[in-house]
């Protein structure tokens, strides 16, 4: 059922009513919102190290990407944005970014369209460049300007008043003030590749892709990716978009292998370390 091709095979075994309980019985918890207050940023931009970690577990391979100085993370947008997406390299080209990875929801009904259109919010540099009509909230994954993530859902109101500086939309909350989501199965959400970000208490932010949906790869559950981040330090993670979108660039390269047949997808927005 997370698969954009495949549900009908759930279909052919399972009633609807059938499916939704399944599915909802593994849910991730929504455990609210993040407390900015209780991570500590200062003194992060003396040390603008970065460190690429091989993720090598049973059923799926990956990396994380820990970037000591958040102040370096950023939201980029596609520069064709409401009309067609960009690769990760192209945003490294224009950005002078050391590491890409794909960012929050977008439009692609059908999974190979221009990637276009964002969905939710979506903040670049302080400047609000989409935001979905309409509705009264937005959910955010998001570096205010202490350069801490905030996770949570907002007015637009309160997203000026917080000081949210870059911004996506995508989800769930894997972990919220160090405490993980998933206490029951796995998220409900399948296996996949997934790309996920997070925080640990001192600032150091935590970029995690997983590879899937090939051979030696199969992909990982939200489960997986909350563990990997906790093993980490995470003290806050949310899931950013994944399945083929799944991309990590890091100096000069693409470093994954992502997992769609029509080669590295177009995005409308992505996390960069400048």
């Amino acid at each position: 059922m997370t698969s954009m091709s495949h549900q009908y095979l759930a279909e052919w075994l399972f009633s609807d009513a059938e499916i939704q309980k399944i599915l909802d019985s593994d849910q991730a918890k929504d455990l609210g919102n993040s407390d900015p207050t209780l991570i500590n940023t200062r003194g992060t931009n003396k040390n603008n190290s970065t460190e690429l970690i091989d993720i090598n577990q049973n059923g799926f391979t990956g990396y994380l990407l820990k970037v000591s100085n958040p102040g370096r993370v950023r939201v980029a947008a596609t520069r064709y944005l409401g009309k067609m997406g960009e690769r990760a390299e192209d945003i490294a080209a224009v950005t002078g970014a050391v590491a890409v990875i794909n960012g929050g929801a977008f439009n692609d009904p059908q999974g190979n369209g221009s990637g276009g259109h964002p969905q939710g919010i979506l903040i670049s540099r302080g400047r609000l460049l989409y935001k979905d009509s309409g509705v009264s909230t937005y959910d955010i994954i998001g570096m205010n300007q202490r350069n801490v993530l905030v996770l949570g859902r907002y007015t637009l109101a309160n997203i000026k008043r917080m000081g949210i500086r870059d911004a996506v939309t995508f989800g769930p909350f894997l972990v919220v003030n160090g405490k993980p989501a998933i206490t029951h199965g796995d998220g409900a959400w399948g296996i996949a590749p997934r790309t996920a970000i997070g925080q640990t208490k001192d600032g150091t932010i935590l970029m995690l892709v997983i590879d899937g949906r090939q051979i030696g790869s199969l992909g990982a559950t939200l489960k997986d990716v909350q563990d990997i981040m906790l093993k980490y330090g995470a003290y806050n993670v949310a899931n950013l978009d994944g399945g083929a979108s799944t991309v990590l660039y890091y100096h000069g390269q693409i470093v994954n292998h992502p997992s769609s047949p029509y080669g590295e997808r177009h995005a409308p927005s992505f996390f960069i370390v400048k």
